[in-house]
């Protein structure tokens, strides 16, 4: 039976899968962003929606001013608690459903709440005090910082096992001398475990900033003034509750908002992430180059291709497929850095859409750490090749010579080594043929003389290991 309608031939509605979806993080890359479906997922929306409602609740509950609503018994509170912790995909399904008759997504969480504590004994009567007092986007701000907080802890473990395995190449690395390239050009030589080390270093850095941003949230009312609150209870200091029940949920309280939360440490982690993909970006562009010029080898899979008409290639795959989707991701945080602190008045409706953005951006940035990481674990050090590079450009001690000749004083030092060595290439003989040719004090030519590329390496094999 055909799967296309009979009057136009396009496809006829399919069920959504891996094969149909419209996104590559839920299509093609599926089963690299499947642990973040359930953080940045609908369900996973909704799932924490339902948290702060349930959490809400037992916080009204804990508050001897509110005499409506009495202390709960710890068998009511495991119950009411029981309800997010134990949140299904049918329930979530529930939610949906009632979400079509109200054509609001967080009324809709409100009266699936209502419906599950209604039906614990006893707290049918209380049902009124979910949502007691508040705004959508006192739910909506809170779900939204703790999906944030979960997707940076399954990123930040990602990012880990990639520093390490850069970490574990720089030690494979061992002292190997490498000719490093300033400009493309030959430079002064450098050590494969330094450059390495400069890597996951950087890495590791803007990955501890990323972590050190805090989330804030804010729970007060529709335009931020505790109105409704102070209204029903004048006596309750709401600035304290509003700040312990936000701490509770291991946010940072924001009590000075309008009808939201404005997005300013949203917006700093976003700019924090875009910081450490930029590193990224770097070191796979460097680690596709180093490959192009055979510092690397790549190790084969069985059955992969490389080309599809060139059956010699092992393509750097891993490292382009890094460098593409950390585009998209800092596209993404980028806009939705710029975008979400920008509010019309006390609250425009822009943000939210721009929010179900938040799992693609994090999804192209788990899809490019682990690609990456793929392709550090096959990269083969071709220790020949780049001794044979460091030995073919003895013209790199230059350096080392007019500094010594600074050193005795020697008239115009790097001059006259401009005009022996700019746009030469020098072997061990031309090298020792460079030396003779200068006035050097006897024992500075001897030391020179013992000089060979593999040896001018400064302090990098502290750098790489010690520092």
């Amino acid at each position: 039976m055909s799967n296309r309608t009979p009057a136009t031939g396009q496809p006829t509605a399919v069920s959504l899968n891996p094969l149909t979806a419209i996104s590559a993080v839920d299509g093609r890359y599926r089963n690299k962003t499947d642990g973040l479906a359930p953080i940045f997922s609908e369900y996973g929306l909704i799932r924490l929606r339902v948290q702060v409602e349930c959490e809400w609740f037992l916080a009204l509950a804990a508050l001897p001013e509110v005499a409506e609503l009495p202390p709960l018994s710890e068998a009511h509170i495991q119950a009411v608690r029981r309800i997010h912790e134990d949140f299904s995909i049918e329930q979530a399904t529930r939610v949906k459903a009632i979400e079509a008759t109200t054509n609001h997504d967080v009324k809709a969480v409100e009266y699936f709440v209502k419906e599950q504590v209604g039906a614990v004994d006893g707290l049918a009567p209380f049902v009124e005090f979910v949502h007691f007092a508040c705004t959508s986007w006192d739910i909506n701000n809170l779900a939204t910082a703790l999906m944030l907080r979960a997707g940076r802890r399954v990123l930040a473990g990602q990012m880990r096992q990639l520093i390490d395995a850069i970490d574990a190449l720089r030690k494979d690395a061992g002292d190997l001398a490498m000719l490093a390239r300033t400009h493309g050009q030959p430079a002064s030589p450098t050590t494969l475990a330094k450059e390495l080390r400069v890597f996951s270093d950087r890495l590791a850095r803007r990955l501890d900033a990323a972590q050190a941003v805090p989330l804030a949230g804010k729970l007060n009312g529709a335009v931020g003034n505790y109105n409704a609150h102070a209204l029903a209870y004048p006596q309750v200091d709401w600035l304290a509750v509003s700040r312990a029940f936000i701490d509770g949920l291991n946010l940072t309280p924001n009590l000075l908002t309008t009808q939201i939360e404005p997005y300013d440490h949203t917006a700093e982690l976003f700019h924090a992430l875009m910081r450490c993909n930029q590193v990224l970006l770097d070191f796979v562009r460097d680690a596709w180059a180093y490959i192009a010029i055979d510092y690397f080898g790549q190790r084969q899979v069985a059955g992969e291709t490389g080309s599809s008409t060139m059956p010699h290639k092992v393509n750097p795959i891993d490292f382009e497929n890094a460098e593409g989707n950390l585009g998209v991701a800092n596209a993404l945080l980028g806009h939705m850095a710029e975008k979400l602190p920008v509010s019309r008045w006390q609250r425009d409706l822009s943000d939210s859409t721009v929010l179900r953005n938040l799992g693609s951006a994090f999804a192209h940035c788990s899809i490019a750490y682990q690609s990456a990481c793929k392709g550090v674990s096959r990269l083969a050090i071709n220790e020949e090749r780049i001794r044979a590079d460091l030995e073919g450009n003895w013209e790199v001690l230059a350096e080392a010579v007019q500094t010594v000749m600074r050193k005795h004083g020697l008239a115009q030092p790097y001059e006259r080594l401009k005009d022996a060595t700019r746009g030469r290439k020098l072997d061990a003989t031309g090298f020792a043929d460079l030396l003779n040719a200068l006035d050097l004090p006897e024992a500075a030519r001897r030391e020179l003389a013992d000089l060979t590329p593999a040896k001018y390496l400064g302090l990098a094999n502290k750098l790489a290991s010690h520092l």
